[in-house]
Parts: structure tokens; sequence; C-alpha cells
């Protein structure tokens, strides 16, 4: 019953903007771009670091001095030729915090690169394949304590690979659905601290590199606002959802990875963002400290959880 919830709040969510997100700059002119009725190649991205700092010296309500610093950089490439579209992005994202005495802490971690080719079939809508690949650049640990911590997560463990066909539905330069009755999801774990766990790890069994599955995708994007004033003045917001359903397993149990990017510009190099990040995944166990002792047992990883991340950050930024 709660899945069925989430699911139904997630889609009158992302179809109620629609009516009325960036999670990349790269994304966002991806899209504006499709609309343009230019030839040839459309090339372009941004590169954007946040930082924070807190300094105390006798500061008698206490607490702890902290750096954090939050990097993206994301670049697309775009070709229109006649009925053809071939639309390619490359999203980066990474993110430290150090407070106190501890080393620092990675608190963002994330590749992204997209391929889709598109052929026109008549109107807004065009047969299309889509390539996504998905992965992180340095390990992940849950820290039990200032000096013990345990890997969960690395480069390749997890890496996301999902190739699809189907139809991709352009109806303007804001929103794009496209939807894949054919798709092949793939997940690897070559990491053999991850794979060897007693229940293997990110849905992949104990042993086993990799996990396939075929079932059905939708991909929707809705993006409005380039410092134009046409959304709200100095503000982009743009919003995309992933949803994958596995045909031979548990088809109920829809896979959901939505994101959100609010962008408000300060003056030509300075910027404010707030991303948000939803996952919910069936297969993917989440560490549950039920007893509140620091440690997560073996009897305390809980399939079904939601995930979700919110990043907020004032800092510089660069177009091009």
């Amino acid at each position: 019953m709660r899945r069925k919830f989430i699911i139904t709040i997630v889609l009158l969510s992302i179809f109620s903007v629609i009516t009325t997100g960036q999670v990349t700059e790269g994304e966002k002119n991806l899209r504006t771009l499709s609309a343009d009725t230019t030839q040839g190649w459309k090339k372009g991205g941004i590169f954007a670091v946040n930082l924070a700092q807190t300094s105390l010296t006798n500061w008698a309500a206490g607490g702890q001095n902290s750096v954090a610093i939050n990097g993206m950089f994301s670049v697309f490439a775009n070709l229109k030729k006649g009925k053809s579209r071939w639309d390619n992005s490359l999203d980066l994202g990474y993110g430290l915090l150090k407070q106190g005495a501890t080393g620092y802490r990675k608190t963002d971690d994330k590749v992204d690169f997209l391929s889709k080719y598109g052929r026109q079939a008549f109107s807004n809508v065009f047969y299309a394949a889509l390539l996504n690949f998905k992965t992180q650049m340095q390990p992940g640990y849950n820290y039990i304590d200032a000096t013990t911590k345990n890997k969960i997560s690395d480069l390749f463990a997890p890496a996301y690979l999902l190739i699809a066909l189907g139809l991709d539905y352009k109806p303007n330069a804001y929103f794009s659905a496209f939807i894949a009755p054919l798709t092949a999801k793939f997940t690897f774990v070559t990491d053999p601290d991850l794979y060897n766990l007693p229940d293997g790890a990110f849905g992949v069994a104990h042993g086993a590199k990799s996990k396939s599955e075929m079932g059905g995708y939708l991909r929707a994007i809705y993006s409005k606002g380039d410092f134009k004033g046409e959304f709200m003045k100095n503000i982009v917001f743009t919003t995309k959802i992933d949803l994958f359903s596995n045909y031979a397993e548990n088809p109920q149990n829809i896979d959901i990875n939505w994101e959100n990017l609010i962008l408000m510009k300060v003056n030509k190099f300075i910027t404010v963002n707030f991303n948000t990040h939803l996952i919910y995944d069936d297969n993917i166990s989440v560490s549950f400290d039920r007893n509140n002792d620091g440690t997560t047992e073996a009897d305390e990883l809980v399939k079904s959880k939601i995930q979700f991340k919110e990043i907020l950050g004032v800092g510089f930024s660069y177009k091009f």
C-alpha cells in the first residue's frame, strides 16, 4: 500500500508541474536546443563550485569547525540533421565535508552519461533509442565512529547501464517524455569486498558481478526558465523522473529516480542552487540502525526504504 501511495504522489507531482526542473544545466540546454531550427551541432556546458565554512573560537554555545565543498560539471553536444536528433550529455558531481577533527567525508559523487538518438515519426513524436550509464568516482563508507568505517560503494560498484527503445514525445522546448516498452537494465558490482558480502550488494547476488533485468521505462523531463523571466525572474526550475518496471520480477514494484533543481542567479557568476534527489529501488538494501548503537547489524539491512538527498549551495558558476 505504501509503495502505491509513493508512486501515485510522484506521478501526480511530476505531471502537475507540466501543467502550471533542471537537474543539470546541460540537460536544460539539451531540451531547449532540440526545438531549435538550426541544423548541425550545438555544444556547451556549465561548471559550478559551492563552498561553506564555519569557524568557532572560544564559542560558549559549543559547536565544531567545518568546511564543505561541492562541485558540478556538465557538458552537452547535440546534433540536429534533417529528421534526425542525437543528444549527448555528461554530468559530474562531487562533494566533501570536513567537520571538527574528522577527515574529509564524501557528501556527493555522481557520473551520469546519456546518449539518445531519435528519428522523427510524425509531428512531435520520434522513434528513439536511449543509452544511460551511471556510476561514481570514489569509495563510499558507512562511518561507525571517528576511526572505524565500512566500505559500502566504489567506482563501478554500483554502476547502472540502461538501453531502451521507444518513442520520444517533445511537444515544446520545455518538456519531453521518453516511453520505452523494451528496456534492458544492467547493474554492476565489480568490487570483491561488496559482491562477496553474504547478501551481495545493490540487488546483485552474492558472488555475482552483475544483474540484468528486462522491463518498461519512462523518462520525463520538464525545465522552464533561462534567467530571462519566462518562469520567474532569475530562476530556473527543472524536474526529471525515471521509472522502471521489471516485467519478470514484481513488476508492481516500480523503481523511482526523481531529481529536482531550483537555480537562482545572483549575478553573472554567483548562483544559489537547491537540489533534491529521491530514489526508491526494491532491490537495494539500506542500513537502518534500529538499536541506535552506532552500528548496523546484518538484520538491520532494510529493503524498500526511500532514499533522499538534499543539497543547498551558494557559489561560483561559469557557463560556456
